[in-house]
């Protein structure tokens, strides 16, 4: 409901100023007022918005403000110019989500603005949106059951848009979502695959998708997300070197290293024109979903009357796989941070309990030290 028509306004007992209660704004448990004042210019009656009660006004300032125009009308003054009303939010979601069409997430973009943002924020402007609306979103979305990590990617979005507006040059001021704390996000995979599991897995994918075989392969081998893996070309691949090299991808470039398993899997792979994609669909597009297949065959094999995510086998469970096999076998954090493609120690921080040989051999390094140390004491004072 439009509460800026003439029909919701009231007359004050002070000369040309008037009062509207809002139907979307409270305020101590009340619906806002907003003050407006009318008075003539050139001949011309003006209606200007003064101010909320929420904001401190009321409407003997709002008449205060108005007794100011007049007099600036009679003496020949300027009037404050208009402010240019800022963009509503639906109108600049409609301009956002046409630019996000080219981007890599263009659809969840608009999914999530379409579900989350346009039916809570699509009447207001930009500049109506406050840090206590973003906090309701969160709120609301969590008690209807959504999972942290959706509410997460909702905030992150609406911080996307309004930063985006704002070097448009469609809104100025600070984004109201620096101040709203974002939610705590515990999804991380923790069931991995032993080698035995992985070769079942391998098998029954084998029997019904050599595509879904190939890519669960690699993506056990090398640690590469599925994404990654669509991605790849001939040029991309150097059997020689025993390298894939990885390009933009979600934490920037890298170099996988192939092993000998992955070299025949991938020598039979080779296209002809290195240009194009390793793995392709029967169309000859590329893939752009794991394959039905290997969520169908996970599921029987490992899923059956598991619910909670962080334990149920997906695509990402193989790189996951791949990392906490060799953390297991004692490979460094800082090594699986540059095989997976990290940037900080902090995402391969959770494989640190997986390595207790390298652990428990650095605590005997230690403990080596400090027995040295003291025999030398002890042959010293016998000395």
């Amino acid at each position: 409901m439009n509460t800026n028509t003439k029909r919701y306004r009231k007359r004050t007992k002070y000369p040309g100023v008037y009062e509207r209660e809002s139907d979307i704004r409270t305020f101590k448990g009340r619906p806002d007022c907003c003050y407006d004042i009318a008075y003539r210019a050139g001949g011309k009656l003006i209606w200007e918005k003064v101010g909320l009660f929420s904001e401190g006004y009321s409407a003997k300032l709002a008449a205060d403000v108005r007794a100011e125009r007049i007099r600036s009308v009679r003496h020949g003054d300027e009037l404050p110019r208009a402010k240019k009303k800022v963009i509503f939010f639906k109108d600049f979601a409609a301009e956002y989500l046409k630019w996000a069409e080219s981007k890599k997430s263009g659809l969840t973009d608009k999914f999530r603005c379409n579900k989350h943002l346009l039916p809570r924020f699509g009447e207001k402007r930009l500049n109506e949106i406050t840090t206590l609306d973003l906090e309701r979103l969160k709120s609301e979305l969590t008690k209807n059951g959504q999972a942290a990590q959706t509410v997460k990617h909702s905030l992150v979005l609406f911080r996307g848009m309004i930063n985006r507006a704002i070097e448009w040059g469609l809104y100025v001021g600070p984004n109201p979502i620096k101040a709203v704390k974002m939610p705590n996000v515990r999804n991380q995979r923790e069931r991995f695959l032993s080698v035995d599991e992985a070769n079942i897995l391998l098998a029954a994918l084998k029997e019904r998708s050599a595509d879904a075989h190939d890519m669960a392969l690699i993506s056990l081998h090398c640690g590469l997300r599925f994404g990654e893996i669509s991605n790849l070309t001939g040029r991309d691949v150097d059997l020689r070197g025993g390298t894939l090299s990885i390009y933009d991808s979600k934490s920037g470039s890298r170099v996988a290293f192939i092993t000998d398993t992955l070299k025949e899997c991938i020598s039979r792979r080779m296209p002809e024109d290195l240009g194009e994609y390793l793995l392709t669909m029967r169309n000859g597009g590329k893939y752009k979903q794991v394959p039905e297949c290997y969520r169908e065959v996970a599921n029987r094999l490992f899923n059956v009357g598991i619910k909670d995510r962080r334990f149920r086998v997906g695509f990402h469970s193989l790189r996951h796989s791949f990392a906490s096999l060799l953390a297991l076998k004692g490979v460094s954090l800082l090594v699986l941070r540059d095989l997976m493609g990290h940037k900080s120690l902090q995402m391969v921080n959770r494989y640190a309990h997986l390595a207790p040989t390298e652990m428990k051999a650095a605590t005997v390094m230690l403990e080596r030290v400090f027995s040295e140390k003291r025999n030398g004491v002890a042959a010293g004072e016998k000395l």
